[in-house]
């Protein structure tokens, strides 16, 4: 079978890298791809934004199964068009995308559906807002309602930092028209952990935990990242009772929501959490997998996951056996110097073939006169499994030591759990 991937980050590398596991898998095309996917599969240079000609290649190139990565075609209605094509897809419709495309949709679904979740207030105009701004007290979360890559989530300590995010979403137009309506919310303390979940339109299948690192530095200081690594099975939940209250009081009723409105959703759905005091609050929906949560849930999954996506997408998730490994897997990302702000591009990267152990997922990377020169923030994605924790941190770290790029870097507690 042939598959189309779309998109081009560290999460599409490892989405190619297990499906090219599966013996049904045949032809595997990365759209746009990086530097790592030219190597192991085939990039299409095409626009993922046109969906008339990613249609076209998927015809003239016999694609059974297209795999949508990123949340922006995604909400954009890639999905439907391929579905209106005849070609089969892994991934939420326009309708379902909603959840990633509309923070004020999600939270009005979890308040009708009774998903414990912080209380919010969306606002219209930039006078409202400002009127309500001290309606949760401080700190309080300001959140831009559209897409605004991963960056429209502003914490505000007081009310002049409120204020001036107000400024920045409405007045200022930071987040373009994902600002237009704005989301007001209680601060959330706690721990914050993810879950991953398959669904075909019936049936929901939470996949092993994961927990990522958002913050730039060591200690989780620095501005917010895309994440900069991760680990998986995440240790709050070897606690049974917090899963089933999880399972409980959020995936099920979620499912059921869905069904109730008419929702059919394929693909898979990232819950975001905060725990406090055994006590689980969704912060948020996005509709695909997470990037770098991705890089070692996958790593971890036994399964053939050509087989679990084709039954979501043919609805046949309840009779799909999902078999993970029992060791947990260390993901460590490698940035460009000046990442998450304006960072240099075209740096080469070396060491890559001295590498023992792990997996290197591409993200950030192209490939130029036979050499590998970073183009993105998040460049690679070192990962690797091992019998515990402990021992996959070590392996992973010992061969990041390995790689280099000029102005390189990567947090140096990804996973230290003591």
């Amino acid at each position: 079978m042939n598959i189309l991937i779309i998109g081009g980050g560290g999460r599409e590398s490892s989405i190619a890298w297990k499906l090219a596991q599966s013996p049904n898998a045949d032809r595997i095309f990365v759209l746009p791809g990086n530097a790592g996917t030219a190597v192991d599969y085939e990039n299409v240079d095409l626009d993922p934004n046109d969906f008339e000609a990613c249609i076209a290649f998927a015809k003239d190139n016999d694609v059974k199964l297209v795999v949508i990565g990123p949340e922006d075609p995604l909400v954009h209605g890639m999905a439907d068009a391929f579905e209106d094509a005849g070609i089969k897809v892994f991934g939420p419709n326009r309708k379902a995308a909603q959840f990633e495309g509309s923070k004020a949709f999600t939270k009005d679904f979890l308040i009708r559906h009774n998903i414990p979740t912080a209380k919010y207030h969306e606002y219209h105009s930039y006078e409202d807002l400002v009127n309500g701004l001290d309606e949760f007290g401080y700190p309080v979360v300001l959140k831009a309602d559209g897409l605004a890559a991963g960056k429209g989530v502003l914490i505000c300590e007081d009310r002049a930092q409120a204020l001036a995010g107000a400024n920045e979403i409405m007045k200022d137009r930071a987040f373009g028209d994902a600002g237009d309506t704005v989301v007001v919310e209680e601060f959330l303390t706690g721990r914050e952990a993810s879950m991953l979940c398959f669904l075909d339109g019936k049936t929901l299948v939470p996949m092993e935990s994961a927990q990522d690192y958002k913050r730039a530095f060591d200690g989780d200081k620095g501005t917010n990242t895309g994440g900069m690594g991760s680990y998986s099975p995440n240790v709050l939940f070897d606690d049974w009772s917090l899963v089933e209250k999880i399972t409980d009081t959020i995936l099920h009723p979620t499912l059921e929501g869905f069904v109730e409105d008419g929702i059919d959703f394929r693909g898979v759905l990232f819950v975001g959490l905060m725990i406090k005091d055994n006590e689980p609050k969704v912060l948020e929906f996005n509709v695909r997998f997470g990037d770098p949560e991705t890089q070692s849930v996958l790593y971890r999954l036994d399964s053939d996951l050509l087989d679990i996506m084709l039954a979501c997408a043919d609805g046949r998730l309840a009779e799909t056996p999902i078999e993970w490994s029992e060791e947990p897997a260390v993901s460590v990302v490698m940035a460009s110097g000046g990442y998450p702000g304006s960072y240099p591009k075209g740096k080469e990267i070396t060491g890559l073939d001295t590498l023992d152990g792990v997996t290197v997922f591409h993200a950030g990377t192209k490939l130029e006169d036979g050499k590998v020169l970073t183009s993105g923030g998040r460049v690679l994605a070192v990962t690797a499994k091992a019998p515990t924790v402990e021992e996959a941190r070590q392996k992973v770290y010992e061969e990041v030591g390995k790689i280099s790029f000029d102005g390189g870097f990567c947090r140096s507690d990804i996973a230290k759990l003591d």
